[in-house]
């Protein structure tokens, strides 16, 4: 009995299991996964930092707690506008866990500002990047031309801003010429068609002036005048740019950069062409100003001249003539006695230089030089004569001393000199072996010979 109560006490006990730490992680993620897929949260962004692969991440807080989130490159590639710190967000996505940390987070599919749209917040972090770049600066715009003879417009065919600017600019100046590159507005892409007009004229230069002209609309209609490509290719086009959007409270990021901002696409067809009675009433007030300006001068000229005729001066311009006439005449008078005595003086010095020429014997002369030249070179000759007979004289001495110190002197007393294979002189027997060649030079002729013995003299 008492074994069957240890029997049951035994299996009544509570089976321990032991997890791994990835076994945990992956069932607590499922977990996750299938309780919190698809919520929304909101939060306020802190520790923003975004990838060089395109990702994001951020983490959600507030008063009491915090997430982290990640929102990978192809959700965040399809955002209006710029998450940042200090920023309330709405997101939504699931809870899943990172299994190498052990931490939860949020994989954030979508994303939308609190309290703001997505499109005005991104609006206002554009217009306050593209300002603090200076796109924006009065000293960077170029001014319009005055009289614009070609004018390109960029805006669909199709709307009501085409016809309007048609409209005004016949009714001011027939004769302009109008060169419209057609884009989708609003279009998704039309951004893209903006850019590729800009440049075309810009590249082209085929135009004074360009409209970029649109009808009215809600911020999404007008978001491709909000893109960031088309704000840098107006700041980046060398010919100015008149910007008319459809009604006068719409602002887009294309008004800040442009040259010149119209309210209206009318208001921009008259700002770049002015009417022909604009005209003749401009140039009526600059003949006005002409007249006024010369009969200014013509009175301020004659008055100088008045003062002129009498002053002092005038009054004695006579004496004064008559005394530089006087003048004249005595530098005259000065002048030809003086060119007299040049010429006399330098007539006396041509006599003198000509008896001297005269009572010269250049004849004599040439005598004397060659008689003189024929005495050096006689006495230049018996010179080298007396040096080669010395210098042959000493020649045949030592000529004489060189036979009588010749070795071949003592060969023909009957001597010899003997060398060995190498050419080297045998002055011993040590130098050479039994067998070994050498030769014996005479005084007529040299011996080939084989040492057959050797004498070692006593010492």
């Amino acid at each position: 009995m008492a074994e069957k109560i240890k029997q049951l006490e035994f299996n009544l006990a509570p089976e321990r299991k032991i997890w791994s730490v990835a076994e945990l992680t992956s069932r607590i993620s499922g977990l996750l996964v299938t309780q919190f897929s698809n919520i929304w949260v909101e939060g306020e962004v802190s520790n923003f930092h975004p990838a060089t692969s395109g990702h994001l991440y951020f983490t959600l807080k507030d008063a009491k707690a915090a997430v982290k989130c990640v929102c990978f490159r192809s959700q965040a590639m399809r955002l209006k506008f710029r998450p940042e710190d200090g920023l309330k967000l709405i997101v939504r996505g699931s809870i899943s866990v990172y299994e190498p940390r052990g931490e939860y987070q949020i994989y954030v599919e979508h994303i939308e500002p609190a309290g703001v749209g997505a499109l005005q917040l991104a609006f206002e972090q554009l217009k306050k990047r593209l300002e603090a770049e200076g796109l924006f600066d009065e000293a960077r715009k170029k001014p319009l031309p005055l009289l614009p003879r070609r004018i390109g417009m960029v805006t669909s065919p199709t709307g009501a801003a085409v016809r309007d600017i048609v409209r005004i600019l016949r009714r001011r100046f027939p004769s302009r010429h109008l060169i419209l590159y057609p884009v989708r507005v609003p279009c998704d892409g039309s951004s893209c068609e903006i850019v590729a007009a800009l440049k075309y004229f810009n590249r082209k230069k085929m135009v004074d002036v360009i409209l970029l002209a649109r009808g009215g609309g809600s911020i999404e209609d007008l978001w491709a005048f909000n893109e960031e490509a088309v704000a840098r290719a107006i700041a980046a086009c060398t010919i100015p740019v008149v910007s008319g959007g459809g009604h006068e409270n719409d602002f887009t990021i294309a008004d800040f950069v442009a040259d010149v901002r119209a309210s209206t696409p009318s208001a921009a067809a008259e700002i770049v062409v002015k009417s022909r009675e604009e005209f003749q009433r401009h140039l009526r007030e600059l003949e006005h100003k002409i007249s006024q300006r010369t009969r200014y001068l013509l009175l301020e000229y004659r008055h100088h001249l008045k003062e002129l005729t009498t002053h002092i001066g005038f009054r004695r311009l006579e004496d004064l003539l008559r005394r530089h006439r006087q003048q004249t005449d005595e530098l005259t008078s000065r002048l030809g006695l003086a060119l007299e005595g040049r010429i006399e003086r330098l007539r006396h010095r041509y006599t003198i230089a000509g008896t001297r020429i005269a009572s010269f014997d250049l004849r004599a002369r040439i005598r004397t030089f060659s008689l003189r030249l024929i005495q050096r070179s006689t006495e230049l000759g018996t010179r080298m004569e007396r040096f080669m007979v010395g210098k042959i004289q000493r020649l045949e001495r030592l000529q004489l001393q060189l036979e009588e110190r010749s070795p071949l002197r003592v060969l023909q007393r009957g001597y010899a000199i003997c060398t060995d294979a190498a050419g080297n002189v045998v002055n011993a027997t040590e130098q050479v072996a039994i067998g070994a060649e050498i030769n014996v030079q005479l005084a007529r002729g040299r011996l080939g010979a084989e040492v057959l013995r050797k004498e070692i003299p006593r010492e």
